[in-house]
C-alpha cells in the first residue's frame, strides 16, 4: 500500500509539471499585458519581468519559473489585477471564502442526497422511485449557473429572502454572512444532491438483491435491520470516496458561481486573471486547481483500502 501511494505521488508530481509547463508556454506565447504609464508600480513590474526572463527564450523562462517556486516559493507579482502586489498573499486571503462556500455545499448535499437515494432504492420501481430518478436526471442535466439565475430571480428578487450577492468581509461564521452565502451554496448543491442520490440508489439497489442480504433475512433480521447493518455498510465503499470527488468537483464548478454571487474567493479571481492576462496570478491558480484535482484521485483510491480492508491498492497476487 505504501509503495503504491509513493508511486502515485511521484506520478502526480510529474503530471503536474507537464500540465504547468504546457500552460506556462501557452500563456507566455501571448504578448504581456501593457502596463499603465506613470503608475509607481510600473517600474517595479518591468524590473520583475526582466528578472523572470520575459525577453529570453521560453525554456529559459520556464526554468526561472520553477527555480523561483521550488527554491524561494516566489510566484511573482500581479501584472494587472493587483498591480505590483505579490500574488501568493492575495491567494491565501481569498482561499477561505471559496473553501467555506464549498464546504457548506457538501455538508448540505451529502445527507439529502444519501437519504433520497436510500428512499428510491427501498421503494424501487414505485412511483416514488420513478419521481426521484427522473428528477435526478433533470437536475444533473442542468448547469449550476442556471440554478444561480433561478435562485436570484425567485428568492432574491421576487421573495426578497436572500441578498443578490455575498456580503463583504472576512467574518464567515456570523448569521448574516451565512445567509448571504446561501444562494451560492444552494446553486452548487443541486447537482451534488442529484449525484449522491443516483450513486446511493444504484449501489443500494444492487446490494439489496445480493445473496448475503437474503441470508441475513433468513437468519431473522428484518428488512430495516439488514439494510442498516449490512447493505448501507457495503454501499459506503463507493459513497465515501465519492464525497472527496464531489468536493473537488464543486471547487472546480464554483468558478462561475463565485462570479455570479460576488463571492470573494479564488474562483472569480481565476476567471479575472484569464480575462486580464495576469500571468503570475493565472499560473498560481492553475497550479492550485490542478494539484487538488490530482490529489483527489489519490485520496479517493486510498480511501477504498481504509473503508474496506479487503481492498489493497497496487497489491499483487
Amino acid at each position: 500500500m505504501l509503495k503504491y501511494v509513493l508511486q502515485r505521488i511521484v506520478l502526480m508530481f510529474f503530471t503536474l509539471l507537464i500540465i504547468l509547463s504546457m500552460c506556462f508556454i501557452l500563456v507566455r506565447l501571448l504578448p504581456p499585458v501593457k502596463l499603465p504609464q506613470g503608475d509607481p508600480h510600473t517600474a517595479a513590474i518591468e524590473l520583475q519581468r526582466e528578472l523572470l526572463g520575459y525577453n529570453k527564450p521560453l525554456l529559459v523562462q520556464l526554468g526561472i519559473f520553477y527555480k523561483n517556486i521550488f527554491l524561494k516559493w516566489e510566484w511573482g507579482v500581479s501584472d494587472k489585477l493587483y498591480l505590483g502586489q505579490k500574488v501568493w498573499p492575495i491567494f491565501i486571503e481569498k482561499l477561505p471564502a471559496t473553501a467555506i462556500v464549498n464546504l457548506y455545499s457538501i455538508l448540505l448535499s451529502i445527507p439529502i442526497g444519501i437519504i433520497f437515494g436510500i428512499v428510491a432504492a427501498l421503494k424501487k420501481n414505485s412511483w416514488l422511485d420513478y419521481t426521484i430518478s427522473t428528477s435526478t436526471m433533470v437536475v444533473i442535466s442542468v448547469p449550476s449557473f442556471v440554478y444561480a439565475f433561478l435562485i436570484q430571480f425567485f428568492f432574491s428578487y421576487k421573495l426578497d429572502i436572500f441578498p443578490f450577492q455575498m456580503k463583504e468581509g472576512t467574518d464567515f461564521f456570523t448569521w448574516d454572512m451565512f445567509v448571504s452565502m446561501l444562494p451560492a451554496v444552494l446553486s452548487l448543491s443541486f447537482g451534488v444532491i442529484a449525484g449522491f442520490t443516483r450513486t446511493t440508489r444504484a449501489e443500494l439497489s444492487e446490494v439489496l438483491t445480493s445473496e448475503f442480504m437474503l441470508l441475513a433475512r433468513t437468519k431473522g433480521l428484518t428488512r430495516a435491520q439488514a439494510t442498516v447493518r449490512h447493505a448501507l455498510k457495503n454501499c459506503m465503499v463507493v459513497i465515501v470516496p465519492a464525497i472527496f470527488g464531489e468536493f473537488i468537483g464543486i471547487m472546480s464548478g464554483s468558478l462561475i458561481i463565485e462570479q455570479i454571487f460576488a463571492v470573494p474567493g479564488v474562483g472569480g479571481l481565476y476567471l479575472n486573471s484569464i480575462n486580464g492576462r495576469d500571468y503570475p496570478m493565472f499560473m498560481l491558480l492553475t497550479s492550485f486547481y490542478t494539484t487538488i484535482g490530482l490529489a483527489a484521485g489519490i485520496i479517493v483510491d486510498i480511501s477504498y483500502g481504509f473503508i474496506d480492508p479487503r481492498i489493497r491498492m497496487g497489491s499483487r497476487k
